[in-house]
């Protein structure tokens, strides 16, 4: 029988998967470039700005995801029930007091940013406050929290340094065959095939684990945030009234979608053959499977 510690334990085993096959791509990608060029300087310069331009984003990213959404910080007279339920989950967590935002936006969705947990902020939309009761709410809280205990920020980080690290390499190997640099080393006409297949397929395969990622971290603060709250019904409830609103955000976009509790976007959870196919590019997985679980743990015990 499922508990959440199972729970936990599988989806945190299955990350950390996902990002061994990541680190085993790069090194792949490369040494074929380096090898295929015979000049590592030219590697060099594309990993130094892969990791810069990550970096800076790592630092500034609360920042920049605060502004892009238009989210306001508030106080305890803003918006007294939302501080309260975060103030009571720090304390149940351990973790500091986070910034709580509130993004004016009708569609209900909620998000946690920052690097780490003294530097983080949670925010809810208006449309969230509006359609959750308490227990509702303080799960999807709960959820957001996890996000930061978790230490998630930094595991999507670090994915997309490797995603962009892939896609310069590539880039740099495609413009290679195509303007003949490299040395002088006779290449057969199957190397070239392979390389330029390899080349096309390698960011798609990059990008489908980095979503791949972001939907495990997904299950992984659901079952975090049940085990906070210890009733999972909550957020199993909230995530089934998300749902059923397929309006978008005003300001959705693809750069923070994964930051998000629910589809910017306002895809829907339904599972047909398209549905599946399309899921394989989608941040989030599909709501209904993501409720069946939380009630499956809550069915199995605390």
């Amino acid at each position: 029988m499922a508990t959440l510690y199972t729970q936990q334990t599988k989806n945190i085993r299955k990350t950390w998967f996902l990002m061994a096959v990541f680190l085993s791509v790069v090194i792949a990608i490369g040494y074929a470039v380096s090898w295929y060029m015979n000049d590592p300087v030219i590697l060099y310069f594309a990993v130094a700005l892969a990791l810069g331009m990550n970096v800076i984003s790592y630092w500034y990213s609360d920042k920049i995801v605060l502004r892009m959404t238009n989210a306001r910080e508030i106080k305890y007279s803003d918006h007294p029930e939302l501080y309260n339920i975060v103030e009571n989950l720090s304390i149940a967590t351990g973790l500091p007091m986070p910034k709580v935002y509130i993004v004016n936006d009708t569609a209900p969705n909620a998000f946690a940013t920052g690097r780490n947990p003294e530097n983080a902020v949670v925010a809810a939309t208006t449309g969230l406050l509006q359609i959750l009761d308490r227990t509702e709410l303080e799960g999807v809280m709960a959820h957001e929290m996890a996000h930061i205990g978790n230490r998630d920020m930094l595991v999507m980080t670090v994915a997309v340094v490797l995603a962009g690290f892939i896609a310069i390499l590539a880039d740099i190997f495609m413009r290679s065959l195509w303007f003949g640099a490299g040395n002088s080393r006779d290449r057969s006409p199957i190397f070239l095939l392979l390389a330029i297949v390899g080349i096309i397929l390698a960011p798609i395969a990059a990008k489908l684990i980095q979503l791949a990622i972001s939907r495990r971290r997904e299950y992984l603060a659901d079952a975090t945030g049940a085990l906070t709250t210890r009733y999972p019904e909550g957020l199993a409830s909230a995530l089934e009234k998300i749902s059923n609103h397929h309006q978008p955000m005003r300001r959705a976009s693809h750069a923070t979608a994964h930051l998000f509790i629910s589809d910017p976007f306002g895809k829907t959870g339904r599972r047909s053959f398209m549905d599946r196919i399309n899921g394989m590019f989608q941040t989030h997985p599909p709501a209904a499977d993501r409720i069946a679980r939380l009630r499956q743990l809550d069915r199995g015990g605390m």
